[in-house]
């Protein structure tokens, strides 16, 4: 399956394309994902350029170019940075979602689990930077993970929505203690006690 089918397919028939890409190895995935994560870094990077070009061009006169070429530069910087961060995050995240896969009997090894999240990363990575409909993006990337996990972990649906949904939970959970916790130490310093 080439780059284009693999992309329609994870968009309009997930359920049917993780059948056919169930014998990929980490490598085929690895390839795919950095050419998804590239475009999801370009796409990302000229909204930045725009977006930072326009707001310099409202500061008026000498603004805008300086705008335009503190845009260009950060648009390279954060295409390279996004391109880095996001394929490094796909293997720590996969690592830290096969831990839940292994609990609910997922035995079929941390790559068939990272390459599940890779490709069920999809819809994300193609719409994920467009403002309001990168959040449903989001979701629907979520619900692929979980199919992908599902079919390549050969899982219960209810064990792979598990195995999604407990890493972000007890993540958010770490979250949430942390900045009340930084919170409280703001207001107790800020108090003078």
């Amino acid at each position: 399956m080439d780059f284009y089918e693999k992309v329609k397919g994870f968009i309009l028939e997930p359920t049917k394309t993780f059948d056919a890409t169930k014998e990929d190895t980490l490598e085929d995935a690895l390839k795919y994902y950095v050419g998804i994560t590239a475009i999801f870094s370009a796409l990302s990077a000229v909204l930045f350029a725009f977006t930072s070009t326009w707001f310099g061009s409202m500061r008026g006169g000498f603004g805008m170019m300086s705008g335009a070429g503190t845009g260009i530069a950060g648009a390279i910087l954060l295409f390279v940075m996004l391109l880095i961060l996001i394929v490094i995050g796909a293997f720590i995240g996969g690592a830290i979602v096969h831990i839940f896969v292994y609990i609910m009997g997922g035995r079929k090894g941390i790559a068939k689990t990272i390459i599940a999240l890779m490709y069920g990363d999809t819809p994300y990575l193609l719409f994920g930077w467009i403002p309001l409909i990168g959040l449903i993006a989001a979701i629907w990337s979520l619900v692929l993970n979980v199919l992908g996990i599902r079919q390549f972990q050969e899982l219960t649906t209810g064990k792979a929505i598990l195995a999604i949904l407990r890493p972000i939970i007890i993540i958010s959970i770490i979250v949430f203690v942390a900045a009340m916790a930084a919170f409280m130490f703001v207001i107790g310093s800020s108090s003078g006690y």
